[in-house]
């Protein structure tokens, strides 16, 4: 009994020594490695999330290499964070939308008819969104907006790789627009949307759907801070904020292309593009290009970018991600004009801002309708802190309230 008690100690002293170790790393490579822009408010706080997530990933990490646990599954958890402890005010069902969970909220005021409907895409690369991570965002926006939420449970990477999280996106927006009655939906007012890789999934579903004839039209599309393109990773946003948390320049590409290949391996190289082969950068540089960035936003700092040399090996890796069911942005002018209504918010401090500028140009350039919201304190992520309580950001509610005022108006 002593000898157990005297390993019980002993473990938990090496347990704390390691724990102590990790947070002395994190905060050594916080400071040394993350760059915090002055103009960002509530600084102080984004400093303590950003530590805390790159705790919980560095533990996730070491205990994937130790055999314990897949560091995704740590991640999603952590992602999860606390269920909302307040009333919602709501009715909230999980159900089955053709074998794809889905998670729906509606509202419990009546109304005069049919409601508004908006399928809401979980962001987080593909590899870490759930319904339960997006709940306050999605309570928020049912009740703010008066509309039906679709929140959907898309397989994940990598045990799910591209393109099944977005053929199941597909899936759930083809169900809905079909039986949006069933639901008390106008069919006819019915919205996609997501954040970050939510927004990258339902840019693709919309531009999917619009061509199909046996569908309901979607009525608008919601792009929160989305990216847009595998092509070219050093546009002036990704040079300005590649090193501003949480979404790091390295972070985002890795994270990527683990979603698209279920691994990474030459991620310094691609990061410069040399994964993009001269025809492509010929086909592309009309829509992808710094020179239609407007230069305000280049003011920061940008500096014209060659990329070594082509490497073969690399674009076999990623040639996948060329396609506009990945990279949006790279579709054709005859899908970009049958897009609806489209409501774009872009973040300064954030590596993809760029993307969803020069997604709003082609959507412009096409004569689609867009409303544009651009957070000048803004960095990615922004609206997932909504209801978060100490953790909200005065720009996550502001953010959110540009979206709703958006629906309401459609």
């Amino acid at each position: 009994m002593e000898l157990g008690s005297t390993l019980w100690i002993l473990a938990s002293y090496i347990s704390l020594l390691i724990l102590c170790w990790v947070f002395a790393w994190v905060l050594y490579y916080d400071l040394t490695r993350t760059h915090l822009p002055t103009e960002i408010r509530q600084r102080t706080k984004l400093r303590c999330i950003t530590l805390l997530a790159t705790f919980l990933m560095t533990l996730a990490a070491g205990a994937e290499k130790i055999g314990i646990c897949n560091r995704y599954k740590i991640w999603r958890l952590a992602l999860n964070g606390i269920p909302p402890l307040t009333k919602s005010g709501l009715v909230i069902k999980d159900l089955l939308f053709d074998g794809v969970p889905v998670r729906v909220y509606w509202p419990k005021t009546k109304a005069a008819g049919n409601r508004r409907g908006v399928i809401y895409i979980p962001g987080g690369v593909g590899l870490l969104g759930s319904r339960a991570a997006y709940e306050r965002v999605c309570r928020y926006i049912a009740r703010e907006s008066d509309s039906v939420v679709v929140s959907v449970g898309y397989r994940l990477a990598p045990e799910h790789l591209y393109p099944l999280p977005v053929l199941d996106c597909c899936t759930v927006a083809t169900h809905f627009l079909k039986n949006a009655l069933d639901y008390g939906v106008d069919p006819s007012h019915i919205t996609i949307g997501g954040d970050s890789s939510g927004a990258t999934f339902a840019a693709a579903v919309c531009q999917r759907l619009t061509a199909r004839k046996d569908l309901p039209r979607l009525r608008g599309q919601v792009l929160l801070y989305p990216f847009l393109q595998a092509l070219d990773f050093n546009l002036p946003s990704y040079q300005q904020n590649h090193l501003v948390p949480p979404l790091f320049k390295k972070r985002a590409v890795k994270l990527g292309l683990m979603y698209l290949t279920g691994k990474y391996e030459n991620m310094d190289r691609i990061m410069k593009n040399a994964h993009v082969p001269k025809d492509l950068w010929s086909k592309y540089r009309k829509w992808i290009s710094a020179d239609h960035i407007p230069e305000e936003f280049k003011a920061r700092g940008y500096v014209p970018f060659e990329p070594p040399p082509f490497c073969e090996d690399l674009h076999a890796i990623c040639k996948k991600g060329f396609d506009p069911m990945f990279s949006p942005l790279l579709a054709e002018d005859e899908a970009i004009r049958r897009l609806p209504k489209t409501f774009i918010l872009t973040c300064e401090y954030d590596v993809v801002r760029d993307d969803g500028l020069l997604y709003k140009k082609r959507l412009e350039d096409n004569g689609v309708p867009v409303t544009w919201h651009h957070v000048k304190d803004g960095f990615h992520g922004i609206v997932f802190f909504i209801d978060y309580g100490p953790f909200e950001f005065q720009s996550s509610r502001s953010s959110l309230k540009h979206l709703t005022h958006f629906l309401e108006g459609l």
